[in-house]
Formats: structure tokens, sequence, C-alpha cells
């Protein structure tokens, strides 16, 4: 069974997933889907349709407008915001209001595993790899690397990351090790990927 907080707003047309917990003055709109054992903090907003991943954090206060996509085990930071306006205006060059249909929204996307520290906003479109990290603070106007370090404003890659979230080693020739695991990666044409299977620590 999922848990919803009495003063929270979860929309009927929600799903959540088994263990899911959405705290006190949280709200997820229409047709948001949220995986098992998900936890969305204090007055946090999920967007209407906007997918989540199992085993996925969405702290205090977060914004993840739609439409959003976030993987499994993906870690949003307290007050992080995920846009989704391009050209961001309140009205129309005559002057008048715009309304939903004079928009296209467009989505930040946030892949397994990956974390987005306190108060950073990732600007829409980008796509945030696979166990990436984002400083807090930082500014995301371009795609981020699958296990990349980034920070700043706007936010560059200053190192890389394993699964422990951790910076790894850089043992020289383009390898790469991760000090909490001991699991090793190959850096090619500015990409990161694993060698081999995880260690006997990793899996533990």
């Amino acid at each position: 069974m999922s848990f919803i907080a009495d003063s929270a707003d979860v929309s009927e047309r929600a799903r959540l997933g088994e263990g899911t917990k959405i705290w006190h003055l949280a709200q997820v709109r229409e047709d948001a889907v949220l995986g098992a054992n998900c936890i969305v903090g204090r007055g946090a907003y999920v967007g209407t349709g906007v997918q989540i991943g199992e085993n996925t954090k969405i702290q205090n206060y977060a914004l993840v407008y739609e439409p959003a996509r976030l993987g499994r085990g993906v870690f949003i930071g307290p007050a992080v915001v995920l846009t989704n306006d391009t050209y961001p205006r309140s009205v129309s060059p005559d002057g008048t209001l715009k309304s939903a249909e004079d928009w296209t929204p467009v989505g930040v996307t946030v892949e397994d595993g990956a974390s987005i520290g306190a108060r950073a906003v990732c600007v829409a479109p980008v796509r945030i790899g696979r166990w990436a990290t984002v400083a807090a603070g930082a500014v995301v106007t371009k795609d981020v690397p699958d296990f990349a370090l980034v920070a700043g404003v706007p936010a560059r890659r200053i190192g890389w990351v394993g699964e422990a979230g951790q910076p790894l080693a850089d043992d020289g020739g383009g390898r790469f090790s991760c000090p909490a695991t001991g699991r090793t990666y190959i850096e090619e044409h500015g990409a990161l990927r694993a060698e081999g299977r995880a260690t006997d620590r990793e899996q533990a």
C-alpha cells in the first residue's frame, strides 16, 4: 500500500506504486505515475503526467514540472526545479494573458541512479545521464553525460562519479576507479563507461 499524508494533495488520477509515500503539503497532479517505494517530501510538486521510476526520492519543496521523466533510483534534492518552458512569458506579444494552449511544455529527463543537489535548476529540455551528479546550486543548460559530476552556473563537468556517488580517482591513461566500491571505469571520447562487472563490495 502507498501512504498519503492528510495535508497532501494527490489527484485521484495519479498512480502510486506499492510502498510510495507522499508527505505533508506535497502535490501530485493528474496522470502522474510513480513507481514502487518512492518518496515525495513536504511541499514538493509533481506535475501532470510526470513519469517517475521506482525507489526515487523527491525532497522537500522540489518542483518537478511536466513532462519530466525520472528513471529508477533518482535523487531530487531540496528545492530543486525541473523547468518546462523554453521561452517563458506570462503574456503574448499583444499583452493578453497566455493560456495552456499558447505554449508547448518541454521536459527534463533524469536517467537511472542520477542525483540532483539542493536548489539546482535544470532548464528544459536537458537530459541528466545515468548515475550523474549535479552539484547543489548548479544551473544545468546542457545535457549531462552518464557518470558526470557537474557544478556551477552554467554547470560544467568537473569530474566523474561512480554508482556510489563518490568522485572517481584518476588512475591515468583514461582509467578511473571508485574508492568506495573498487569498480573501474574507462573514459573514451568524453564519455565514461564501467568496466566489467561490479565488485563484491558494490553488490553488497
